[in-house]
């Protein structure tokens, strides 16, 4: 079974893209963060996967109900930082039986589904598979369970996460280096997906600007229309 998770957070102003609301205003990049939302479920809603919208906060479970229909199952966000909500959510999908877990943020609208696929097709030999963003995060995360010395075989109870959750300066740009720090045993099997951009900052939604632009004038349809629609900053 393969498990696409998408991680969202309630577009409230003053809750979500903060460094961008920084820069503008906190009514836009609440605008800019639904939009982005709204266009990655309608992209994704495409992909073959038990697909699975993980929200916060907890009270907000009937505007993603809302969002979702019947093309997500809704979970909500574990408590903690960021590392042990994307622990929780990759545990308990792996033991109750996944093959491979992927998870997306919604700071990423145009990444191509593309690069979802490859990803589920490289856990069928890999343990981590890592899309690295040009900010020095990355924009996309799978595992699948890596098989413990006491029980060897795929599926096994007792296989092990990949230590990757615990020890990461979150929210900076030296995520994706901490994070492959941690997988320094070489009996962990890494895969990497092309890079591809997330959008935090003014310059970011500049850059994302252009790139639709630039898709439009080669005839390519970026799949983003809400984003697309959105003004310009304030």
């Amino acid at each position: 079974m393969r498990v696409l998770g998408l991680f969202a957070k309630e577009p409230r102003p003053g809750r979500v893209k903060t460094r961008l609301a920084a820069e503008s205003s906190a009514d836009w990049a609440a605008q800019v963060a639904a939009a982005f939302l709204h266009d990655l479920v309608d992209r994704l809603a495409g992909v073959e996967a038990w697909r699975m919208l993980v929200f916060s906060p907890p009270e907000a479970e009937g505007y993603f109900a809302e969002l979702a229909g019947d093309r997500f199952t809704l979970t909500a966000q574990a408590d903690g930082d960021l590392g042990r909500r994307l622990a929780a959510f990759c545990e308990d999908q792996l033991r109750a039986g996944a093959d491979a877990v992927v998870v997306l943020g919604t700071d990423s609208p145009t990444v191509p589904l593309d690069h979802v696929e490859q990803a589920f097709r490289e856990l069928e030999r890999a343990d981590v598979v890592l899309g690295p963003a040009v900010d020095g995060g990355y924009y996309l995360l799978g595992c699948a369970l890596h098989p413990s010395p006491l029980s060897p075989g795929r599926g096994a109870r007792g296989e092990e996460l990949p230590p990757i959750f615990e020890g990461i300066a979150w929210g900076t740009s030296r995520v994706l280096a901490d994070t492959i720090a941690r997988l320094a045993d070489p009996a962990w099997r890494l895969a990497l997906l092309p890079p591809w951009y997330d959008v935090d900052t003014l310059d970011d939604w500049r850059m994302l600007r252009g790139h639709l632009a630039a898709l439009r004038k080669a005839g390519i349809d970026p799949g983003v229309p809400r984003t697309e629609r959105l003004p310009p900053p304030p």
